[in-house]
């Protein structure tokens, strides 16, 4: 029986390659989304009294890169800069195995210390963590890159590298799983959830709700009887959205379409950008499966290599054109 188990589990790893552009991509959004938040706030924003903690940032009983300075603002910018800068390198896909840890450390810093509201650097914070087995066993230059083929792939080494990584991916997919049900579970023991009116105070809220120009467009919306469809749509959507856990990955696509329309949506209208990003993330690792690799990035990839080929090209052939010379003469 063990044999056939390990056998079994031999199989999946060598015929399920984790080290693709599906989960590069997904790292590379989550880097973008907190370069976002950091480009556009200044220190002062993340880094002050609260309710509760006078002392800013909060540093007790963590690591966080934030803790490494002073607590003033100038030297606290400053490290939020060389943070941006590590979250382009992050993001640009160069060496997961060695990027990974530190985009592990960023988000858990910014969760840590921070001052956050959204709910996206707690996602990415758990994220980047469940995502170290995977980077720490690709051995790849770039995410973006296709993964060698050689005989080493078939050793015992990097078999147990890929069963790593791909139990990793299955975790995230449980975690994510889990935020929904959690999501959804949670706002049923809310009154305004149950008698469907909870999106009409949530779109009105000063701090979280939509800008003046969206709530008058869907105000006609909100103070009549369909905002109960609202409120109980976004419930049963993400019960749906949990239950794609269990679903077929022939219909992961189905899902994924549903999410990403749900959180683009909330991008646009209550200003979460950032979090959208994260969330966008969270779902590729979630319903797309990861041998399922992203065509276009190599198509993008193939047309600066192309172009970058022809200016070398370009150049070699005006440099070493014998009769250029004569031309300009």
């Amino acid at each position: 029986m063990f044999e056939k188990i390990g056998q079994k589990v031999y199989n999946w790893a060598i015929s399920s390659n984790p080290w693709t552009n599906v989960y590069g991509f997904a790292r590379s959004l989550l880097a973008i989304a907190m370069a976002i938040t950091l480009v556009f706030n200044e220190a002062q924003i993340f880094f002050r009294p609260v309710a509760g903690a006078d002392v800013y940032p909060n540093c007790s009983g963590n690591i966080s890169i934030f803790c490494m300075v002073p607590n003033d603002y100038f030297s606290l910018n400053f490290v939020k800069w060389i943070v941006f800068i590590l979250l382009l390198v992050i993001a640009s896909g160069w060496r997961p195995n060695v990027t990974g840890i530190i985009h592990w450390w960023i988000a858990y810093s910014m969760q840590v210390s921070a001052v956050t509201i959204d709910g996206g650097e707690q996602v990415a914070a758990v994220l980047t963590l469940l995502l170290i087995p995977i980077t720490l066993t690709d051995h790849r230059t770039w995410h973006w890159q296709k993964a060698k083929d050689h005989a080493d792939l078939y050793s015992n080494k990097f078999v147990y590298f890929r069963i790593i990584a791909l139990c990793s991916l299955i975790a995230i997919r449980v975690q994510v799983a889990i935020i929904y049900f959690h999501s959804s579970i949670a706002k049923m023991y809310e009154p305004t959830w149950i008698d469907g009116t909870a999106v009409y105070y949530f779109l009105q809220d000063p701090m979280l709700g939509m800008n003046s120009f969206f709530l008058q467009l869907v105000k006609p919306i909100l103070t009549s009887p369909a905002v109960v469809i609202l409120t109980w749509g976004t419930l049963l959507l993400q019960i749906f959205l949990f239950g794609a856990l269990f679903a077929s990955r022939k219909y992961w696509k189905y899902y994924l379409v549903v999410a990403l329309l749900l959180h683009e949506t909330i991008a646009i209208m209550l200003g979460l950008i950032s979090f959208s990003i994260v969330m966008t993330g969270a779902l590729i690792l979630y319903l797309n499966p990861v041998n399922n690799e992203f065509k276009f990035i190599y198509k993008i990839k193939k047309y600066f290599n192309s172009v970058g080929l022809s200016r070398i090209r370009k150049k070699f052939i005006t440099e070493n054109d014998p009769m250029l010379d004569i031309r300009k003469r």
